[in-house]
């Protein structure tokens, strides 16, 4: 594995990500940075309007906002108002130091507009986060994906994942051995399984479309990666690292080495940053196809990619997105699947077709694990292993991987 122990406290046989993505933005001491590398912040509203962070795996609301992760102001002033109670906060600071907060109405009004707009799209937090963490990112991904992302190991929604543990199974075994009798397997799985579908229900509801309020700037973020701006809603997803746009694109486009005029495939794309990468590479001769759930990041980055008319990114389902694809096999696939990884149908699809090279990325290590146990199984080598310290502070670890066959 390239890499190694990081400086500044970053974990062991991890790389540490250096400060932020913007043109000639190389701020001293950004290695090993533990504080303040946090651009985009999910907080919770209680019922008293105050903005908090959800207990680990829980629904009480924590007021204290003190954390080191933020950068600086991200969260000035934000505990001396009152908010809309039930309602969540997107707070985002742009690549232009510019800060967004959008309040998203409380989920009943949020599904209410589900069912007058249609269900067709998820909205612009379709991406890595996770119902199971706080909104710094303390859980086991983000809106946070947001990356949305992230229900089901194939989809661009990565909110799934460690809440589908409910606390409510051990609190039941734990029941069981202080009264339950111990030969009542029914009532056990049928309340872990009601605490289960309950916590899916709240997760659902949380990540389903809602009113969105720009309380302050412009609701728009603007972001930067090799040389190239980005415009992308505020409440869509954006790697919280403010580095990790930067760091991540740079080893895709080293590991992609795509030739001119070939064919190359990004799927769980998001705005196309990778796309966009690989497209310098394969030229107008060349063709690069990325493949979204989530419409609005579709939209934001067909706009941000005017200039190169051989980027084709769609909103769609991936498997589904591949199955209808003609027989010509990608020379590369570079794919940022949910926090629940790719999965058995994707990878088979994928492996199907022999790309040449795979890039594989991956926020949550076993997840990643066994989306690479797949790719060895149908034939794949690992030829490059990496592992960034993203979320600096915490356990995450995301992962990047180089397959060939």
């Amino acid at each position: 594995m390239t890499g190694g122990t990081a400086p500044g406290g970053s974990a062991p046989g991890t790389a540490a990500i250096s400060g932020g993505g913007r043109p000639g933005d190389h701020a001293a001491g950004a290695e090993g940075l533990v504080r303040g590398w946090r651009s985009r912040v999910r907080l919770a509203v209680d019922a008293e309007g105050r903005a908090g962070v959800h207990r680990y795996r829980g629904t009480e609301v924590i007021t204290d906002l003190r954390c080191p992760q933020p950068v600086a102001g991200a969260m000035t002033g934000i505990a001396e108002r009152s908010w809309t109670p039930g309602s969540d906060l997107v707070v985002a600071v742009d690549g232009d130091g510019q800060r967004h907060i959008v309040e998203l109405a409380p989920p009943e009004a949020g599904e209410a507009r589900s069912r007058r707009a249609g269900r067709g799209d998820r909205g612009s937090g379709a991406r890595r986060g996770g119902g199971g963490q706080d909104a710094f990112g303390h859980d086991g991904g983000r809106p946070e994906r947001a990356d949305g992302r992230r229900r089901g190991g194939a989809e661009r929604d990565r909110r799934g994942g460690p809440d589908s543990r409910s606390r409510g199974g051990s609190q039941h075994h734990r029941g069981g051995s202080g009264g339950t009798r111990r030969g009542s397997n029914e009532d056990l799985r049928g309340g872990v399984n009601n605490d289960r579908r309950g916590a899916a229900a709240r997760r659902a509801a949380a990540h389903a479309p809602r009113a969105e309020t720009v309380i302050e700037g412009t609701g728009r973020a603007v972001q930067y990666v090799a040389g190239r701006r980005w415009e992308l809603s505020a409440t869509g997803f954006w790697q919280p690292h403010i580095g990790a746009a930067q760091c991540y694109s740079d080893v895709v486009a080293e590991w992609a080495y795509a030739s001119p005029g070939a064919l190359a495939w990004d799927l769980y794309c998001g705005v196309g940053v990778f796309a966009a990468r690989v497209a310098e590479q394969v030229g107008s001769a060349g063709a690069v196809s990325g493949v979204e759930y989530a419409r609005t990041a579709v939209a934001d980055g067909t706009a941000s990619l005017r200039d190169l008319p051989w980027v084709d990114l769609r909103a769609e389902r991936v498997e589904r997105w591949i199955s209808e694809q003609p027989a010509a096999a990608p020379e590369v696939v570079v794919l940022d699947p949910p926090r629940a990884g790719a999965g058995k149908e994707v990878v088979a699809a994928l492996t199907a077709r022999s790309p040449r090279r795979i890039v594989h990325i991956g926020c949550d290590p076993a997840a990643f694990a066994r989306d690479i146990g797949l790719y060895r199984a149908a034939g794949y080598l690992v030829t490059e292993l990496r592992a960034f310290d993203a979320f600096p502070g915490t356990h995450h670890v995301e992962c990047l991987a180089l397959l060939e066959l």
